[in-house]
């Protein structure tokens, strides 16, 4: 009997909504016997391909309802959050580095995405900083001066490149985006709905 296949999770580093289904996803998936495929990716090059905006922007209600919502969707998940004072920022490094790493050990790029993403929306890093990004993987001891290199290869450029224009081909328009089994799921407030139809196999 083949494996059911793997959940695709597609987000930004920069997603708060993306990093709170982060800290969910791969125990829900574990208890239905899935993986889960991670994909970061760029918010900005989703946007400009689809015409979208961010949820808010400014000082507007909306924007100020997101943000209160922020706090209110990590307490109901008991996920710690901080907000960052500079929001939203360029992931390139982060994503570039996720992948760079996941070629070569999967477990550890998982953690490094954990590690990236609760740097942001826990302890106020600037992530966008390419050093800053060093430093996470250095303190999981991945060498330091491999990954600067890395980072610098058209390869590993081309790579997130690939993995956006997937994203967008797949349908994703935004952070973050679960597909099951061709199914879209679409920001951390579906995760109930990802529990049923994983658990019913649809509904």
């Amino acid at each position: 009997m083949n494996a059911p296949a793997p959940i695709d999770f597609w987000f930004d580093f920069s997603s708060p909504y993306g990093y709170l289904l982060a800290e969910q996803i791969d125990a829900v998936a574990a208890q239905h016997g899935r993986q889960v495929r991670w994909h970061p990716i760029l918010l900005g090059v989703i946007f400009q391909a689809t015409g979208s905006r961010p949820p808010a922007e400014g000082d507007s209600a909306k924007a100020r309802y997101v943000a209160h919502d922020f706090h209110r969707s990590a307490r109901f998940l008991g996920v710690p959050y901080n907000p960052p004072s500079r929001f939203p920022l360029p992931t390139q490094a982060a994503a570039r580095a996720y992948y760079w790493l996941h070629g070569q050990d999967c477990a550890l790029a998982r953690r490094f995405a954990h590690a990236v993403y609760r740097a942001f929306f826990v302890d106020d890093r600037d992530i966008s900083a390419p050093e800053t990004v060093l430093d996470i993987a250095a303190g999981l001891g991945i060498d330091r001066a491999a990954l600067a290199a890395a980072l610098q290869t058209p390869e590993v450029k081309a790579r997130l490149k690939d993995e956006c224009d997937a994203a967008l081909a797949a349908g994703v328009f935004g952070s973050p985006h679960v597909i099951i089994d061709g199914e879209h799921f679409f920001g951390a407030d579906r995760l109930s709905q990802i529990e049923r139809w994983l658990a019913s196999g649809g509904f």
